[in-house]
């Protein structure tokens, strides 16, 4: 029986790869694997080329033999035509791009550097070479695309049309692949008709029909009696829209190897968009994680809103958008831009028209300003929409990995505060893994502007735990760009591979301890392993740089640790003289307690006791 309870999107998903198994493999040839995941390392059972091949068409030679006029002996083509004879002085062998180079020549004259010479013997055939070259020159080597053993693709890896082509270069006919699970659809509700009808009655529907990659499925809508028939981990989701989702686990109690025939089912929501909505964030993942998928979430950008955006006061919303990159010609930046579809009740299905993404919008109730940066699940493919200004293969940016673009920077659109987040992780900036921390922080950022003063994100990037990269950034971004908070997540732990702290030390003029302190505080109310984090904070310029954790839950923590002195303190930086801390008496001189509590109370003005803000 499930718990009646409402459940986060973060531990609904997390449970569902939990509950999903990989298929076992299965071997196919290389026609069925198309699309599918490996399970298995391929390794070249042969070098590649098999043979010195030539480089260009022209002709194999004896560098030593230099320029003159020369009888050709054979013609070598792709394949092995020239095999069996050899290349004597005084002698030269015709070979196209590919062809073997036949024994005795060490070197390649390109066609562009000979004449044919005209012979009146059909049989025999002169050419002169008109230019002196070394030995080697256009000539590939035996194994020098690929050497015998060498691991051309890895398990996990997912086989496109280029992989398909180096299997069968290589020799390789058939694959152990994982295979994509079999999917079975119920519709339930008396309103459903067939779409064979081109008039509908009152209250009725279609059923609708979707398509998703190679697959096509009917539109789920909810089961019932799932708990009959196995296990119900949840059924309440706090998400906007789509809070009625089910997901159960159906054992046949006629097998005894239940495990092997378990069966995944989803009761998604009625409205169409809930349903959409829910298929695009648990079922996809799901499929892709049984079908052997490494990492099987959906990609995620930071994309700058082009209008501003209620936010739902109770739940988080899955806002639908269409998102595209856009070129800020002023300033030479450019970013990912999403616009909303309009109007976002679940059962208005123009909000999924055009939507190629879902705004990952935090419940606070506030209004998210135009401007600011939300996280943005990716629904689509991105190439779909190479008309409205995605960048080419010279400005590619890897969403495929569901990492955010290795920098985004606008202008602060009128934001009194200007943030930037920089994400440090090997496996972020590899591609090897999401990116949870640094949306987070976003989302944290820019649900809290208020509180902040106007603040609002205006630059993220990723790096890999290396401290000149790291460097880098913190100092432009405090330099160049003049922002008044930077805050990096990640790389503050023990092991070898964290340097954020060193980097940020060896840039910051002035040591921030205070702000460090309240952060520890927070998170060692959580975990005790808080101590074990080594963050730095200081101000370079006129920026305050802030080291939080790497977990999306610490950063959230530490951040709301923070928020009663953040504004106080960027506007001091600024060098706001209306900023100041307020009056402290010296312990020296303090009166009795009675006494102090009274002149303290009264030096704030208002004969409200007020907390100081400033660093013992």
């Amino acid at each position: 029986m499930a718990e009646n309870r409402m459940i986060s999107v973060e531990e609904a998903l997390d449970t569902v790869l939990n509950v999903a198994q990989r298929l076992p493999p299965v071997t196919v040839s290389l026609h069925e694997a198309l699309g599918k995941v490996l399970a298995q390392d391929i390794t070249a059972p042969d070098p590649l080329p098999p043979y010195p091949a030539s480089v260009k068409d022209g002709y194999a030679v004896l560098a030593s033999d230099g320029p003159g006029e020369y009888t050709v002996i054979t013609e070598s083509r792709a394949g092995n035509d020239g095999v069996g004879v050899t290349v004597t002085p005084g002698t030269v062998a015709y070979v196209t791009t590919g062809g073997p180079i036949p024994d005795g020549a060490d070197a390649v004259v390109q066609v562009e550097d000979t004449q044919l010479i005209e012979s009146a013997s059909v049989d025999s055939k002169r050419v002169r070479i008109l230019k002196q070259i070394k030995q080697g020159v256009d000539i590939r080597p035996v194994g020098c695309d690929i050497a015998e053993g060498d691991v051309v693709l890895k398990s996990g890896e997912r086989l496109g049309p280029a992989e398909i082509g180096l299997l069968a270069t290589v020799g390789v006919l058939t694959v152990k692949v994982y295979p994509t699970p079999t999917i079975a659809v119920l519709s339930t509700g008396d309103e459903l008709v067939e779409p064979t009808s081109e008039i509908l009655n009152r209250g009725q529907v279609l059923k609708l029909f979707w398509s998703s990659g190679a697959l096509a499925w009917w539109i789920l809508s909810l089961f019932p009696l799932l708990e009959k028939s196995g296990r119900v981990h949840f059924h309440k989701v706090c998400m906007k829209p789509g809070k009625p989702l089910t997901f159960a686990e159906i054992l046949p109690g006629s097998t005894e190897n239940k495990k092997a025939n378990k069966i995944l089912a989803f009761g998604l929501p009625g409205n169409p968009v809930s349903c959409l909505v829910c298929f695009h964030l648990f079922v996809v993942p799901a499929i892709r994680h049984l079908s052997g998928w490494t990492n099987p979430h959906l990609p995620r950008v930071h994309a700058r809103l082009k209008r501003s955006i209620k936010t739902d006061p109770i739940r988080p919303e899955f806002h639908r958008a269409f998102v595209k990159w856009e070129v800020n010609n002023r300033l030479g930046n450019s970013g990912f831009v999403a616009e909303s579809t309009g109007h976002q009740m679940s059962s208005r299905l123009l909000s999924m028209k055009s939507a190629n993404a879902f705004l990952e919008l935090p419940a606070s109730g506030n209004l998210i300003p135009a401007g600011s940066f939300v996280v943005a699940s990716i629904i689509s493919d991105l190439s779909d929409f190479a008309g409205h200004g995605i960048p080419t293969s010279t400005q590619s940016v890897n969403v495929e990995q569901g990492c955010m673009p290795q920098e985004i920077n606008i202008e602060s659109q009128g934001s009194e505060f200007r943030v930037a987040i920089l994400t440090v992780s090997d496996t972020v900036a590899l591609g090897s893994g999401p990116d949870r921390s640094g949306p987070r922080a976003v989302s944290v950022v820019n649900s809290s502007s208020q509180k902040l003063g106007g603040a609002s994100v205006v630059a993220t990037a990723v790096v890999p735990d290396e401290a000149l990269k790291i460097k880098e950034y913190l100092k432009r971004w405090s330099d160049v760009d003049k922002m008044d908070l930077i805050l990096t997540v990640g790389g503050t732990g023990f092991t070898p591979r964290d340097v954020t702290p060193e980097a940020t030390k060896e840039l910051i003029h002035k040591e921030t301890p205070g702000l460090l302190h309240v952060m520890m505080q927070e998170s060692l109310k959580v975990t005790q392993f808080a101590m074990l984090s080594r963050s730095a904070a200081g101000i370079r310029g006129s920026t305050l740089i802030i080291n939080m954790p790497g977990n999306p839950n610490a950063v959230a923590e530490c951040m709301e640790a923070l928020l009663p002195a953040l504004k106080h303190a960027l506007k001091q930086i600024r060098g706001d003289k209306r900023e100041k801390h307020p009056r402290h008496v010296p312990h020296v001189d303090a009166a009795p307690v009675d006494t102090w509590e009274h002149s303290y109370k009264a030096a704030s003005g208002d004969g409200q006791e007020h907390g100081c803000s400033c660093s013992h």
